[in-house]
């Protein structure tokens, strides 16, 4: 199964400092439903793996959370894309929980789920913290330069990122370089 794992916030929608709390709030980026329909396109499964403190701290609750998920869904299909399953933290930082990224207890609950290992499944993400929760399991790490990442646009990445991220401009470069090296020769 061809799989690649994203972050939401900051890599499929815009991020906000003060959480994404509504529906209206979620407002996808340039470019990132065009490449998870390339990816759907290509066969590939997409899931995402997401960090919702906003649930644990009170900000929001899980039917408002589902009608920002019920709007991706729609945004996507009205262009030919489809995300399979969302799997989400709800805790606060504090909560110390396993599923928080950059812990890996997402990774391993998709993993499960698939009844796959996770090595060489790309992830995609905006943070250190999304890929470092992939890498604990093996994923190939993809880091875009929107969100949390814009402002690393023309430098070297620093330290904390996974030895061997990839660096992509958006979610659409990402998908065609993934699509071009696994076309067949």
């Amino acid at each position: 199964m061809k799989l690649v794992i994203l972050d939401r916030d900051g890599t499929i929608n815009q991020d906000r400092d003060d959480y994404i709390k509504s529906a209206a709030e979620w407002v996808p980026l340039p470019n990132a439903l065009e490449g998870i329909a390339r990816l759907t396109h290509a066969g590939w499964h997409v899931v995402v793996a997401s960090n919702q403190s906003g649930l644990g701290r009170g900000l929001f609750d899980v039917v408002t959370l589902n009608a920002m998920h019920a709007k991706m869904h729609k945004m996507l299909a009205g262009v030919g894309g489809r995300i399979d399953a969302v799997f989400f933290c709800p805790h606060a930082p504090d909560q110390a929980c396993n599923c928080r990224k950059p812990k890996p207890g997402l990774f391993e609950q998709i993993a499960k789920r698939y009844g796959m290992s996770l090595a060489g499944v790309p992830v995609v993400g905006d943070t250190a913290r999304d890929l470092i929760a992939g890498a604990a399991v093996g994923c190939a790490p993809h880091l875009v330069l929107t969100g949390k990442a814009e402002s690393l646009r023309g430098q070297t990445l620093p330290n904390n990122f996974p030895p061997g991220t990839q660096v992509h401009d958006h979610l659409l470069a990402f998908a065609e370089d993934l699509i071009q090296r696994h076309r067949a020769p």
